[in-house]
């Protein structure tokens, strides 16, 4: 790890105005450090948010609102989003270990980088890391990477379980500046990698992620987020899909629903043509396996990574089984 200087502001204008080109701020840590340990990240300054007043959990006619600061285990603990959002606790609870969730933030959590090896292995070529030095992973070991949203510069999976939850359900990240204020679908905060895979998103120099909101959607109370991974905990998804069903009981159909899948794309990838597929149709086994036969059909697979398109089908058939019953 290199010399850095350090401060630790107690106002969201002091830390905006600690902040300068080559800066980088400090909420839990746990991508930070690891990045800086590895030499992938050498900020010049780390600039300690943590006393800034970004907490809170709050729902309102507004919707859900997070302050960036909240640790992922406060937010998937309360009582508010276990009841309402099930779908943002269940993805936070699945994401990496007790400890590591009591430490991370929900801001962090939604700018953290990617998980690939070769990004990691400065012995490698990587374009997120290093661009134009190519992509390791196009002919090495490629079973955790996308095939959604891929291109000949990068196919690095995006690592976010919650993420993909929140882009399901339409949330907005607010950004702040020296110079404004602004507030961004989640969905389009995150870039495709195109020929420039190490912008990742739309975050600009110099400006912080201070919270989220999740708009009212009194349905999401019937949501489910499912993951399937090599082991039970600790592990990134192969597959995973962020499910809400809007189901009229005395029809036997669905009204409407959102979905969301991970651990298959370069970012959060939102299924719309699958809730088309699912509204005004009955709540069934025949109506999940159409809706979800789409899916993946405009996947690019690696040689490792061919079973993805089939895994993400299955996992939907699954969660929309869970949900909304078989007839």
């Amino acid at each position: 790890m290199r010399p850095y200087d350090f401060t630790r502001p107690r106002s969201v204008g002091a830390a905006l105005g600690d902040a300068h080109e080559g800066s980088a701020f400090l909420a839990g840590g746990t991508t930070l450090v690891d990045l800086m340990k590895l030499e992938l990240m050498t900020p010049s300054r780390v600039v300690d948010i943590n006393r800034l007043p970004l907490r809170g959990i709050t729902v309102d006619r507004g919707g859900l609102h997070v302050g960036a600061l909240e640790r992922m285990s406060d937010v998937a603990d309360h009582q508010d989003v276990r009841s309402r959002y099930p779908m943002i606790s269940q993805a936070l609870e699945l994401s990496a270990s007790p400890q590591i969730r009591n430490m991370a933030s929900m801001g962090g959590n939604l700018l953290q980088r990617t998980r690939c090896g070769y990004f990691r292995d400065l012995t490698t070529a990587c374009n997120k890391r290093e661009p134009g030095s190519g992509c390791a992973a196009l002919t090495g070991h490629s079973r955790m990477h996308a095939v959604l949203g891929t291109s000949d510069a990068c196919v690095a999976t995006h690592p976010s379980d919650v993420a993909v939850a929140l882009v399901a359900l339409d949330a907005r990240v607010h950004l702040e500046s020296l110079r404004e204020k602004r507030t961004v679908a989640l969905a389009d905060f995150y870039r495709l990698p195109g020929h420039t895979p190490q912008v990742e998103n739309e975050l600009r120099a110099g400006e912080l992620l201070t919270g989220l909101t999740v708009p009212p959607l009194p349905w999401a109370s019937r949501s489910a987020y499912l993951k399937i991974r090599d082991r039970r905990s600790y592990e990134f998804a192969l597959a995973s899909v962020a499910v809400a069903l809007d189901l009229d009981l005395d029809r036997g159909t669905i009204r409407d629903a959102r979905v969301a899948a991970g651990g298959v794309g370069t970012r959060p990838w939102r299924l719309e043509a699958v809730e088309r597929a699912l509204v005004g149709r009955p709540a069934a086994l025949a109506t999940y396996e159409a809706a979800a036969a789409p899916a993946g059909e405009d996947a690019r697979t690696l040689p490792h990574n061919m079973f993805k398109p089939a895994l993400l089908r299955r996992t939907l058939v699954r969660a929309l089984v869970a949900l909304g019953g078989r007839s």
